[in-house]
């Protein structure tokens, strides 16, 4: 605890001087631009992956980076999803597993869990996976537990087309769900390609075709939120 209160102080006496501009232009509104949903796992730091700064990513953490399908009832995910798209306008949406999951590795062993009841409850919303995945033995542990965290993003994907502001942003096509792994012991990080029906690693032909499209509906989201104040 004394090293997060050091953090803290340092924070405000050294960094929050350096960045003040930027949180009084913050209190005015946020634009974000992208909902980021990953694994609540200690080694996951989405701002320190994607360089992004405060205002810049709406996160959604969880163990296990689920999302509840919406006829499971309201919950927070849910109502964040829906903020997110109704509310703050965001166009992209980042479902982001990442290597060694422990989440996924208590769901490739549902019987040790019974100590974590909660936990096991919670890993439902994945249960779907199981079937997906080849007997026990056909691989080694790590190779299971690889293809179990990339079938993981795949099925939740599919869970939020079951949100109605997903399936709105998807219909007008104004909204698009990427799935990601990070390999955060390699830095590296593998998104999923529809086309080749495979996951391939994220290098810079995948965003160049982005960033203007993202400035632009930036600078739209602030002019609209000026004429409102």
């Amino acid at each position: 605890m004394t090293q997060i209160i050091r953090g803290v102080l340092n924070f405000q006496k050294k960094i929050f001087e350096a960045k003040e501009s930027l949180f009084k232009k913050l209190a005015e509104g946020q634009f974000p631009l992208a909902l980021f949903i990953t694994c609540s796992d200690s080694r996951i730091n989405p701002d320190l992956l994607a360089q992004t700064q405060p205002g810049e990513l709406f996160v959604i953490r969880n163990a296990g980076n689920l999302v509840p399908k919406y006829e499971v009832g309201p919950g927070g995910e849910a109502a964040t999803i829906e903020y997110a798209l109704r509310q703050l306008h965001i166009r992209d949406i980042i479902i982001c597993g990442h290597s060694k999951c422990g989440a996924m590795h208590g769901l490739l062993n549902l019987d040790k869990l019974e100590t974590l009841p909660t936990v096991a409850g919670w890993l439902q919303n994945a249960r779907d996976i199981l079937g997906k995945l080849p007997p026990k033995g056909k691989l080694d542990e790590e190779e299971l537990l690889n293809l179990t965290i990339q079938q993981n993003v795949l099925l939740q994907m599919e869970n939020l087309r079951s949100h109605p502001a997903v399936a709105d942003g998807i219909k007008s096509r104004t909204l698009r769900i990427h799935g990601w792994v990070y390999h955060f012991e390699k830095g590296k990080v593998d998104r999923y390609d529809p086309l080749k029906g495979k996951f391939v690693g994220l290098d810079d032909k995948t965003i160049r075709p982005t960033i203007v499209e993202h400035a632009e509906k930036l600078n739209r989201q602030r002019s609209e939120f000026e004429t409102h104040i």
